[in-house]
């Protein structure tokens, strides 16, 4: 018997255990009737009720009828499980602005856990801090713990958590400078780091596919994990190369976790380059070599075959030194232009490529920016069709490449962009494996006012019940209670969350209600803005957020804290 079948049946023997509630006991706040109760550890559904008590679980199974509640919730059938956990999300600054988070609530996302690289904190030295205002109400900090006190401030509809960022923490010591750090500059690195997990991050998180992130060496990323060893926080990695030379990036994962003897959790995991496509199998090869030996590496994916990312990527990491000014200087500089064209088609070693890795195909680059209104037009358009329109009347027609550098600059060096860079049976093959969980890569919008912006990717909508919908209902690429499994526990344990992911009597109680037979994602790539179908309800810390397919309105949502 595994360690995991262990603890199923365990929850499952609590869970079972009748709570009498007795005429003079204190009455529930909530009790969710006739469900499907999908425990999040993997094992089968069975009938039964819940029971709330402030913000806990406080009983499961058979509750009797006349049990004094508050109110109650009929499930009619549906399936009942712990609050999904986004295992990537990107909503840092969007929470503060309207943290009613629907694109996440309507997905059923209780808890967000922010931070690929950058995070909200710190900043000091070189990094200036932080001040924002939204609805009148300004928030100034410049620490993590600073960040996460002024989600509390701001009030919001679900859990928010966060990774300290390594390129953060990079640039508050050496600003945008392309510098070799020295010995006593990565002390101060590893300081900052060692501050953000004392305020709460659950971990660091890196980017080394572009700068700063790409200028360290894996022994650099290891130096700097090492600060995060004495809280046993997790090291969240976008790999330095996903695509040519994905299987050594892995392999470099891994070393950062050996070296630093911390756990790694590779995000949204991929071969984004069409040279390697197929090659899923070697990739979870090295995940299980690596887990064999003792190694806690595993990974997340989103449940699509696009990426998002910028145009300004295709762009090699030296145009990037000294930060946006110097990156527009040069992609108005003819010789630099003439050096950009040939790293771009002819590569650089080590450099993942965006323009290569979708083999030079415009029509695989859909816009998801909001754009400028001399290029308003454009918007939710593939590269192939807006190049040619900007070559008319241009005598001679310039290059696609040059025109991409005019683009760039009129867009003051960013446009937000969508890469068909992978493949759906890649994707499902890491889906599968027991210690890949779901993350979205999205953030936190709306339909509907302010966060209703630009031609994001669908998965800021979808991700959750696409994969309840299309992958286990649809495809069979999973069990729905794996599947959940996948959503929630599996990002709990990750984190070292103990007290979320699961439905057991004494945890927080985040509950998702849904029809496993309707709940399907309706964001597209050319009409994002959709909301999905077949989630019911979402309960907070104990409180109904979304009910009968509605907004309540309700702001229960916490930072959390690790080891808080």
């Amino acid at each position: 018997m595994t360690c995991r079948t262990f603890i199923g049946i365990c929850a499952l023997m609590l869970g079972a255990i009748p709570r009498p509630v007795s005429g003079a006991e204190e009455p529930y706040d909530l009790i969710v009737r006739n469900g499907r109760l999908v425990d999040g550890t993997g094992g089968p559904w069975r009938r039964g009720d819940l029971a709330i008590r402030g913000d806990r679980i406080a009983a499961m199974g058979v509750i009797p009828a006349d049990a004094p509640t508050k109110r109650t919730i009929d499930a009619g059938g549906r399936m009942v499980s712990p609050g999904f956990i986004d295992a990537h999300s990107h909503s840092d600054m969007l929470i503060l602005e309207d943290g009613s988070a629907q694109s996440k609530v309507r997905q059923g996302v209780t808890t967000d856990v922010l931070g690929e690289s950058h995070s909200a904190g710190p900043s000091k030295g070189k990094r200036p801090a932080e001040t924002v205002e939204f609805g009148g109400v300004t928030y100034r900090w410049s620490t993590l713990g600073g960040y996460l006190d002024s989600v509390d401030k701001a009030g919001v509809a679900i859990n928010v958590a966060s990774h300290v960022g390594m390129a953060t923490v990079w640039e508050c010591v050496m600003g945008d400078s392309f510098d070799r750090p020295t010995p006593a500059q990565f002390d101060e690195m590893k300081a900052l780091i060692a501050e953000a997990m004392d305020e709460g991050a659950f971990g660091m998180s890196s980017m080394l596919a572009s700068p700063p992130g790409l200028l360290a060496t894996t022994d650099d990323v290891a130096l700097m994990a090492s600060a995060i060893k004495a809280r046993d926080g997790l090291f969240s990695s976008h790999i330095r190369n996903e695509g040519p030379d994905v299987l050594k990036s892995i392999d470099e994962a891994i070393a950062v976790g050996e070296k630093a003897g911390v756990r790694v959790d590779v995000i949204h995991l991929k071969i984004a380059d069409k040279s390697n496509w197929g090659r899923m199998a070697e990739v979870v090869a090295r995940f299980e070599a690596a887990r064999a030996r003792g190694v806690d590496v595993q990974a997340n994916v989103y449940p699509y075959t696009r990426g998002n990312n910028d145009l300004v990527t295709i762009l090699p990491p030296w145009a990037h030194e000294g930060g946006k000014a110097d990156l527009l200087k040069r992609l108005a500089d003819p010789e630099a232009r003439a050096r950009m064209k040939r790293d771009i088609r002819g590569g650089i070693p080590g450099w993942y490529n965006h323009f290569t890795a979708v083999g030079g195909d415009w029509s695989r680059m859909l816009l998801s920016a909001k754009l400028s209104s001399k290029n308003q037009k454009y918007e939710g358009k593939t590269m192939d069709v807006i190049l040619p329109s900007m070559a008319i009347g241009r005598n001679p027609a310039p290059e696609d490449l040059d025109l991409l550098f005019d683009f760039l600059i009129d867009e003051d060096g960013s446009i937000g962009t969508i890469y068909a860079h992978h493949t759906e049976e890649d994707m499902t093959t890491a889906m599968r494996q027991p210690w890949c969980s779901i993350g979205s890569d999205g953030s936190a919008m709306a339909i509907e006012g302010p966060l209703r912006r630009g031609h994001p990717h669908p998965r800021n909508f979808g991700t959750f019940p696409r994969v309840l919908g299309v992958y286990a209902r649809e495809r069979g690429v999973l069990r729905v209670e794996e599947a959940v499994r996948k959503m929630t526990s599996l990002n709990a344990n990750k984190l070292g969350l103990t007290d979320r992911g699961l439905l057991r009597p004494g945890m927080y109680a985040d509950v998702v209600v849904f029809d496993p037979d309707t709940v399907i994602d309706r964001s597209t790539f050319l009409e994002p803005f959709a909301y999905n179908e077949g989630i019911e309800a979402v309960i907070v810390n104990g409180v109904p957020v979304l009910e009968a397919g509605k907004p309540t309105g309700a702001k229960p949502g916490r930072a959390l804290r690790k080891g808080r």
